[in-house]
């Protein structure tokens, strides 16, 4: 049986400006769940298409790659480790 193909990889964003970057299955419950922590952004924006769930775990720590190797090796303002 194909593993169902239900989360993709987002961005939280303070304007232009990328603040946290992760994956989830459920866009507004995640959103939710970041206001409560704290964390103060504008917007969730979508950056890939549905994948398996170690699809887009594995996208998501090329994503922070991408982002550290354009922000002199840190993470986003919200992301603790270099994975997700």
């Amino acid at each position: 049986m194909p593993k169902p193909r239900d989360t993709f990889t987002y961005d939280l964003k303070q304007g232009n400006k990328v603040v946290y970057r992760g994956t989830t299955n459920i866009a507004e419950r995640r959103e939710q769940e970041h206001r409560e922590a704290g964390f103060e952004f504008d917007k969730l924006e979508k950056t890939s298409v549905s994948m398996t769930k170690e699809g887009a775990k594995k996208q998501e720590s090329k994503n922070l790659k991408t982002y550290r190797s354009g922000h002199g090796g840190r993470n986003p303002k919200y992301n603790k480790d270099d994975d997700g």
